[in-house]
């Protein structure tokens, strides 16, 4: 499947006019693999020994022009460092407020709120999204075990 989202992608690319560098190609392939919405840094510190001539300001515009092609999405919460997610489908996120792992999920219900949204206020409703947190099972398991030590 990952496979054919990086064909799209490229394809969308070429289509904008944005030259292919072997970087782009790169850091591109790493946002459709990764599932953990990474930050430009761990991006960078993940690709540098591929490419050690690459800067994090190289992986930051990279990240600017996909975000402009509409491939990527921006996730900023509160202080923390951007995220950056590969747009596929539409899904949500769910955020932990100890690690600030995000995950996916989806669920289709939550679309019938912009339709109500806009009938309720009379807007014309362009984008909706949707943060969930709470604390992930690593973190849940960790705070077990600390509270097993400490008995």
């Amino acid at each position: 499947m990952s496979e054919m989202h990086l064909k799209d992608a490229l394809d969308t690319l070429k289509t904008t006019g944005v030259r292919i560098t072997p970087q782009r190609h790169a850091i591109l392939e790493y946002l459709i693999d990764s599932m953990n919405h990474p930050t430009a840094d761990e991006i960078y510190k993940s690709l540098e020994g591929k490419f050690p001539n690459m800067s994090v300001a190289t992986v930051y515009n990279n990240l600017r022009v996909f975000r402009e092609a509409g491939l990527v999405k921006e996730l900023t919460y509160g202080d923390a460092a951007s995220r950056f997610d590969f747009v596929t489908n539409d899904h949500y996120h769910m955020i932990c407020q100890c690690c600030g792992k995000i995950v996916d999920f989806h669920y289709p219900g939550l679309d019938e709120v912009e339709h109500f949204a806009s009938h309720v206020t009379g807007f014309k409703v362009h984008l909706h999204r949707l943060e969930v947190y709470g604390t992930c099972p690593d973190c849940i398991e960790t705070e077990s075990d600390k509270q097993i030590n400490l008995a």
